[in-house]
């Protein structure tokens, strides 16, 4: 009984299914010539099918039809397999009058349910006043195809038959604003490929404007002929100077499909020949100029080179941190215009904040009116007293040209709660780009008369002349004994390298055990540990000692050493990763330290046998 009410459940599934799967097209082209020969398809996915029945064919001649066509195809993905198979009914029709024809629709009888397909409709030009020789029914790319009789070189198909145009949508803009430039194609030959680019522009910089990467071919009537077009390229150019902007012509090379009039039927038919043979033809895009005007003076002195519509916003996350913890702002500039080319905007931090450089997120796309969306910037600042501080708005200054003004945007200001820093500081080995004087560095100088030198005070005294002595006759026997040492010992930064590996190898390994600990404390230990195996691993290999431990240093002793320049690169990356992943919030803490420890454990390993065989 089970096995029934399975049986019947399966058909009913099984049924439902193949109703709601299956489906009735209508194929035609969107464009033809009257008089011009055309195929209309109507395709199910299934070959199972009966009573067919269409529409009138209002406009059209029918020459024949319907033809009908089955195919199957078998596809096998993880051992299964699947089957698909189509029915198609095609008309050979010819279009009778100029006009939007419509395509009539068709039914078909599939398991005892009528399924009906769709209209279409097609744009009839009129027939070319230029006589052309049609290939029954095949379409080159989705256009109207024609094979050009002629010889065997490009020569014979004249200027007429295959150009290129250029247009740009404006002749007057100014500097950094964008402009758009436009390569249509034109043809009455069967086109076969086509290949040219846009040279370089001495003070212009240029994007070129993503495109299908199938040219499809549509009819537009030029002069009484019905040419095949298509935009071949287009380019968004930002000129960075003023005056006339002369963008050069373009050279494309292209490969037509021509009869072959030279060759024997003969041979043609004992397979010796072919009727179609190809031939290159080179034809050039017009050169264009461009005014380019200048950016109205004077301009303001927060203007970023920015030239479109931003507008701009930020976020400060946290707003309370602890002394030595870090926070992060960020920024986001939105809009259109020449935003690739737009410099981070300069935030005004307190002078006693350690700051970042910006990590930028490019999220945009060309356009005509240049790149439009959005671009982040995450400024990563660690503020080292605790306090209050208030973080001022952020300006972003740039020119409307539709306006033809500098317009400035602003975001709101912030303020920022610093506690006090729990336990020890941790030390840092990243060089400093600048030194930043701190606020409480400098004390208020006391004003008023000086005292007059005290005849017991300490200083010029006999005490202080001879701890003078006495500590400088110290300087001397330390240096004396350093010097010993290291002729005693004069292996001992050898020594340090060979350990070098196995010291790196245990941090690695208490790294290891810190990586899948939960909390800021843990996160923090490990990259700590990790740095500090990436940085006295190169100090012991290196030989260098704590004071000449920088990063420039580092690249010119590991340069000397022999050592490839990707490796190199390998290892200040790494370190500038975990050195920023320390502070800045991150979407998946437990993958970036797997990647971060992977990562180091790797470029240590490649500098250990890089370095063990050059020596």
């Amino acid at each position: 009984m089970r096995r029934i009410y399975s049986f019947l459940l399966l058909s009913i599934l099984m049924t439902g299914v193949v109703c709601a799967q299956v489906t009735f097209k209508v194929q035609a082209p969107s464009q033809a010539e009257v008089g011009q020969r055309i195929r209309i398809s109507y395709v199910a996915n299934t070959t199972d099918v009966g009573n067919f029945q269409v529409g009138d064919f209002q406009g059209f001649n029918v020459l024949y039809g319907p033809s009908t066509s089955q195919s199957s195809s078998f596809s096998m993905t993880n051992g299964r397999t699947t089957q698909s198979s189509t029915m198609t009914f095609t008309y050979t029709v010819v279009p009778t009058k100029e006009g939007t024809l419509q395509v009539p629709a068709a039914s078909i009888v599939v398991d005892g349910k009528t399924v009906k397909s769709g209209t279409a409709s097609i744009e009839v030009l009129p027939a070319s006043s230029a006589p052309s020789q049609q290939q029954g029914g095949s379409q080159q790319q989705g256009g109207n195809p024609r094979q050009r009789q002629g010889g065997a070189s490009g020569g014979g198909i004249s200027k007429d038959e295959l150009y290129m145009t250029v247009t740009a949508n404006r002749q007057k803009i100014y500097e950094q604003e964008a402009v758009m430039l436009t390569y249509k194609l034109y043809t009455l030959v069967n086109i076969q490929q086509i290949s040219g680019e846009m040279p370089q522009i001495d003070g212009c910089h240029v994007q070129e404007m993503d495109r299908e990467t199938q040219l499809t071919l549509k009819y537009e009537r030029v002069n009484g002929r019905n040419y095949g077009t298509a935009v071949w390229k287009q380019y968004v150019l930002f000129p960075q100077k003023t005056g006339k902007l002369r963008v050069p012509g373009i050279t494309f090379d292209t490969q037509v499909e021509v009869q072959n009039h030279s060759m024997n039927p003969f041979d043609i038919f004992f397979g010796g020949g072919s009727l179609s043979q190809m031939v290159r033809k080179q034809i050039t895009a017009p050169a264009v100029e461009i005014e380019v005007l200048p950016l109205p003076t004077p301009k303001p002195s927060g203007f970023s080179g920015a030239v479109g519509k931003f507008s701009v916003s930020a976020t400060l996350t946290p707003e309370q941190v602890n002394a030595n913890d870090a926070a992060t702002l960020r920024l986001v500039v939105s809009g259109q215009g020449n935003m690739k080319l737009i410099k981070a905007p300069q935030v005004r931090f307190p002078q006693d904040f350690e700051v970042y450089e910006p990590k930028e997120d490019n999220k945009t796309t060309s356009t005509a009116m240049g790149s439009k969306g959005n671009i982040t910037y995450d400024y990563v600042v660690v503020p080292r007293h605790g306090g209050k501080y208030s973080i001022p708005p952020v300006e972003f200054c740039y020119f409307d040209p539709e306006k033809a003004q500098y317009n400035t945007v602003r975001t709101d200001s912030f303020s920022l709660a610093v506690a006090k820093a729990k336990g020890h500081a941790v030390a840092y080995t990243r060089e400093q780009e600048d030194l930043n004087v701190l606020s409480n560095d400098i004390r208020f100088i006391k004003l008023g008369k000086l005292k007059k030198a005290d005849a017991y005070d300490f200083f010029g005294s006999p005490a202080y002349w001879l701890t003078y002595v006495l500590l400088l006759v110290a300087f001397v026997i330390a240096v004396l004994w350093m010097r010993r040492q290291q002729r005693l010992n004069p292996n001992s930064w050898s020594v340090k390298g060979k350990k070098a590996g196995k010291v790196a190898s245990r941090r690695l390994k208490l790294a290891a055990k810190l990586m899948h600990g939960k909390g800021g404390q843990s996160d923090a230990a490990f990259y700590d540990e990790v740095m500090r195996a990436l940085v006295g691993y190169a100090g012991d290999k290196l030989s260098l000692p704590q004071g000449e431990l920088t990063k420039d240093n580092v690249i010119s002793k590991l340069t000397e050493r022999g050592v490839e320049q990707q490796v190199v690169d390998a290892f200040i990356a790494v370190l500038s990763d975990c050195e920023f992943a320390r502070y800045a919030p991150v979407d998946n803490p437990s993958m970036a330290k797997e990647k971060i420890y992977q990562q180091a454990s790797d470029v240590i390993t490649r500098m250990d046998s890089l370095l063990k065989s050059h020596k």
